[in-house]
């Protein structure tokens, strides 16, 4: 009897980590449905692998166009088992320079689109009772920096929602994970990254404004490798026992220890007042 093969949705397959997935998923012998916003970009993806992938034209931000997608998946494949959150963008600039408007539009892709196409996956997923939603969140998502605080926050939001997420969700023998990479040589400080449009002088000479003068620099020069992440997430998969965490380079995995010491170290100084304070 041949071995089934799953069923990928990946939103975001235009470039960067999303684009390497996809590749990395049709080279595993699995069967892919990427998210594109242009058209033009779905003409050309789906000449690529006839027969095991196809892509699909979708903003996360509308829910109609993220359910008309999850359709087209079940349509062609019959099924989905993996979800793929990837879609996203970085807003770069301080708390007090980024606009409210500009902090709404970025949760509404950061985290409500994610919340648009778990509400359509879902139903499906709870009905075979198997599969795994993998959240692309980033060190971000637990350790914050100064420069990136919008979107921290929203990474943050979509850590709290997936850690519940997973709770609510084990019932029914569907596994979630974040992914919270470190720098890697994608699009995040490229075409990615959006900068707060008001900028304060004040800023400049500080530590947080040299960060942010010199952040795009760094693309193209990033230690993490997307190939590689993405043959990681494939042997995330297909683990038994997939982590509801998984930092992935040297950054993020130096980054989680620094914050749970810390962390450690509060608890520890301030035990015996914190514990003063119940009844």
């Amino acid at each position: 009897m041949t071995e089934q093969k799953r069923v990928w949705f990946i939103t975001g397959i235009s470039s960067g980590l999303g684009k390497c997935l996809a590749e990395e998923v049709v080279k595993a012998g699995d069967k892919v449905v990427g998210t594109l916003r242009k058209a033009e970009q779905v003409e050309y993806f789906n000449l690529l692998y006839p027969g095991q992938a196809i892509a699909v034209q979708m903003d996360v931000t509308k829910p109609g166009q993220v359910q008309e997608a999850v359709d087209k998946a079940v349509e062609t494949f019959g099924r989905i088992d993996v979800v793929v959150n990837n879609a996203g963008y970085a807003l770069m600039g301080t708390v007090e320079e980024a606009s409210l408007s500009e902090a709404r539009d970025l949760f509404k892709t950061n985290l409500f689109g994610v919340m648009n196409v778990l509400q359509c996956v879902l139903p499906l997923l709870r009905k075979q009772k198997s599969g795994h939603i993998i959240q692309i969140s980033s060190i971000s998502g637990f350790k914050a920096t100064p420069g990136l605080g919008l979107y921290n926050a929203s990474k943050f939001a979509l850590e709290g929602l997936s850690e519940a997420l997973a709770g609510e969700v084990a019932p029914f023998n569907i596994k979630v994970t974040l992914v919270e990479p470190g720098p890697f040589r994608t699009a995040f400080a490229g075409s990615s990254l959006k900068t707060a449009e008001k900028k304060i002088d004040a800023y400049d000479s500080t530590p947080v404004g040299e960060f942010m003068k010199h952040f795009t620099d760094r693309d193209g020069k990033q230690d993490g490798d997307p190939v590689k992440a993405a043959k990681l997430m494939i042997e995330l998969v297909n683990s038994p026992n997939p982590p509801l965490r998984l930092p992935m380079g040297q950054f993020a995995y130096d980054g989680f220890h620094k914050k749970m010491e810390n962390i450690q170290k509060d608890l520890e100084a301030w035990k015996d007042k914190l514990l003063k304070t119940s009844y």
